[in-house]
């Protein structure tokens, strides 16, 4: 299992998380040439937190060939807050959202092991 972190990139939760819905559950080669043609914004950094991790996959010796994105979880991060001036010496807020950014991936094989000892072990409680 690798992993890799993107903090307060400047985008809201709600507009990353679509696109962190397309690639959960993929092959890694998949979901970046899926990202690679995906008209979003925060498909490119998607694309690089995902590669980021499966760079981090290859420095501890996992081979970063056959992974999965295991988990894609996109978080709340800070929230800047300005000022936009309305009518009458009124000021309403404008909240500039930030995102979290975390992939995990694990290689495919584990993968099929563990469903497979996971659906046994199951089988044999009943």
């Amino acid at each position: 299992m690798s992993k890799a972190l993107l903090k307060n990139y400047r985008q809201s939760p709600r507009k990353v998380r679509l696109v962190a819905d397309m690639v959960r559950g993929m092959p890694v080669e998949e979901a970046l040439q899926r990202l690679e043609f995906t008209p979003k914004r925060a498909a490119r950094e998607m694309a690089k937190v995902i590669r980021s991790a499966q760079a981090n996959a290859r420095q501890h010796g996992v081979a970063g060939d056959n992974m999965t994105v295991a988990e894609v979880r996109v978080d709340e991060g800070p929230t800047l807050f300005r000022i936009r001036p309305r009518a009458q010496g009124r000021a309403f807020r404008i909240r500039k959202r930030t995102s979290h950014i975390f992939v995990n991936l694990k290689d495919a094989h584990e993968s099929v092991s563990e469903a497979q000892t996971g659906s046994g072990a199951a089988s044999s409680s009943k």
